[in-house]
Formats: structure tokens, C-alpha cells, sequence
């Protein structure tokens, strides 16, 4: 089974920090780490392979020093990482992104997709199933377990208050929850590997053949962020103490006054 698993490197959001100017999040001096949806996934393909054999390619959309992601990715067990990186793919919104990580996947053979359910920057859920539409391969999002049987997947989709089973033929892309399982650590004698493994750096150069100019970098981008702000804490809110038969008639006057009615 060749599966392919596209990870992101995030700033680690317990310390968020908004440029008031570009509305941009502030990465100098914040710690970078591989998205925890998109680790999970590297875990799921990494059991998969141990499962019926195959290869695992970690793929990364980013800056250079996403290269350590990549080894990060590679010590835990990957085989093989590639890094797509070019100024040309700079200012992507989520479209402009997809367009490019399908195009490079173009290149490559895959079974199987998987990606984080989400990356803790953006909190969109949509380059997953853009890549997935991008490529015309059928998806399911939001998964929380993955069977093998035969050649098909036996995928557990959860969906609000409970879970779909979903049977689906190859080659399909997943996207992974955080509680899909507990990714192991990096091994001494795979981090030493790591940084012996050559990582290439696919640039536009390297993708003409796959990649639509209309659809990548910020001139592809058809959404622009106007403002960003970071969670404002609550109040401790109003509590108000009456008997039953008169708290309809409290809870409607307090939403006409916040004239939400």
C-alpha cells in the first residue's frame, strides 16, 4: 500500500500573537510544531504499513525550515519526505494551498490520502477535501478509526452525536481527528536517519506540468482576511434565581433586550 500523508508546521498556538497590520499570525520567536491532526495521521499510515506493508511519503507545504517537520515525520518511521516550497506559493489561502499539495501529488502514486482534520492556525477543515476534489478521488472526513479489509477500508467517520461505517475502494482521502490514536515518539535511531535521508524541495519549477498558475499563491487566493483577533475571555455571566413558571418570561426579556429577538 503506498500512502501519502500531508502534514503542516504550525506555530504552537498556546502562544497566538496577531500582527495588528497584515492580521497575520506573529511566528517569530513562537515554537513550530507538526499540527496535531496531521500527526495522528502520520501514526494512522505508519500502523498501516506495519499492517500489510507498503511505503509512507510525508508530504509538507511550507517555508525551508519545514524541513524539520519533515525529519521529524521520517524518525518516527517514514520513508520518504517531500517539501514543496517556492516565493511563488507565498500569501496561499486555503484554495491556492490545496491547488498546489494536488498538484505535487499528481507526481507521485498513492492508495491512500491522509490528512489532519484541521491545522490549529487556520481551523478551516477545507485543504483536505479541496486536495480530495482537486484529484477526483472520493473522501471521508473527520475519522476516528481505519480497518483494512481486502481492497477496501473499513473507515469510522464520526458525525455529531454518533458515527458512520463507511466501506470505500482505493485510492480515497482520509482526514484524520487527534483521537484517532497516540503517535509514538521519534527513535534515537530514527532521528539519525532522518537527517542522513535527502529531503527534496519541489518548487514551481519542478511542477509545471501539474500546477494551474491561476490557482496558487496569493493572486490565486480568492479569500482575503480582513481582520483577526485572538479569543477574548467571557464574564462570568448573570445568574438569576426564580421559580420555574416565571423563567420563560426572564429568558425572553433578557434576548429582547440584547435585541436578539
Amino acid at each position: 500500500m503506498k500512502i501519502v500523508v500531508c502534514v503542516k508546521q504550525v506555530p504552537d498556538t498556546t502562544e497566538v500573537r496577531l500582527d495588528p497590520v497584515t492580521n497575520t499570525l506573529i511566528r517569530d520567536g513562537v515554537p513550530s510544531i507538526i499540527n496535531p491532526d496531521d500527526k495522528a495521521g502520520i501514526e494512522a499510515a505508519l500502523r498501516l504499513k506495519e499492517e500489510v506493508g507498503g511505503t509512507v511519503t510525508i508530504v509538507s507545504m511550507g517555508p525551508p525550515q519545514a524541513d524539520v517537520a519533515l525529519r521529524e515525520a521520517l524518525a518516527m518511521g517514514a520513508d520518504d519526505a517531500i517539501l514543496i516550497s517556492d516565493r511563488a506559493f507565498g500569501g496561499a489561502d486555503t484554495w491556492a494551498t490545496s491547488s498546489t499539495i494536488a498538484a505535487a501529488l499528481k507526481k507521485l502514486d498513492y492508495d491512500v490520502i491522509i490528512t489532519g482534520r484541521q491545522a490549529i492556525d487556520g481551523d478551516t477543515a477545507q485543504v483536505g477535501p479541496q486536495i480530495a476534489e482537486h484529484l477526483g478521488i472520493p473522501q471521508i472526513s473527520y475519522v476516528e478509526d481505519i480497518k483494512v479489509e481486502g481492497e477496501t477500508l473499513l473507515v469510522k467517520r464520526k458525525f455529531e452525536d454518533r458515527s458512520h461505517l463507511l466501506r470505500t475502494k482505493m485510492p480515497v482521502l482520509l482526514t484524520c481527528l487527534s483521537e484517532l490514536n497516540d503517535p509514538r515518539y521519534m527513535s534515537i535511531g530514527g532521528i539519525f536517519r532522518s537527517y542522513k535521508k535527502e529531503v527534496p524541495v519541489w518548487g514551481l519549477e519542478d511542477m509545471k506540468d501539474t500546477v494551474d498558475m491561476a490557482n496558487i499563491g496569493l493572486k490565486g487566493s480568492p479569500t482575503k482576511v480582513r481582520k483577526s483577533f485572538t479569543k477574548q475571555a467571557k464574564g462570568a455571566g448573570e445568574k438569576i434565581n426564580v421559580p420555574e413558571d416565571e423563567a420563560v418570561a426572564v429568558i425572553v426579556s433578557k434576548l429582547a433586550e440584547k435585541h436578539l429577538i
